[in-house]
């Protein structure tokens, strides 16, 4: 039985422990180039890899989302059907009940956003 790393037969050959080529120990070499020993310090010393961590199913969107019919124009909470027509609705966005006249209202709605223009570009100048 032969062993898969011979310690005292020196005319035995040994698989490199980095790209498996079999090679001809000579004193205490483990690697078969100086490629493969630096690849191995390489491997040893290399940082850690962060795990890749997948996000669970977060809370339910539908009860808290505004829809509106394309057709005829009614809002719903949480219903992407319409009621009256039978359409499908198409979300407006996170939202609720109005508190005064009880109609579903998007966050969207009550605050007036912007988008954001992009810089503009100096004529002439560097960038």
């Amino acid at each position: 039985m032969t062993e898969k790393n011979p310690s005292r037969d020196e005319a035995a050959t040994m698989p490199c422990p980095v790209c498996e080529r079999p090679f001809e120990p000579f004193g205490r070499r483990r690697y078969c180039c100086d490629g493969c020993r630096r690849k191995a310090w390489a491997r040893r010393h290399q940082s850690p890899v962060a795990p890749v961590v997948v996000p669970g199913p977060g809370p339910a969107r539908r009860p808290v989302t505004v829809y509106e019919c394309g057709h005829c124009g009614t809002r719903a909470l949480g219903v992407q059907r319409c009621e009256e027509c039978g359409a499908f609705m198409a979300r407006i966005g996170v939202g609720g009940y109005c508190p005064e006249c009880d109609a579903p209202v998007a966050v969207a709605d009550l605050i007036d956003v912007v988008p954001l223009a992009p810089p503009a570009r100096r004529e002439g100048g560097r960038r």
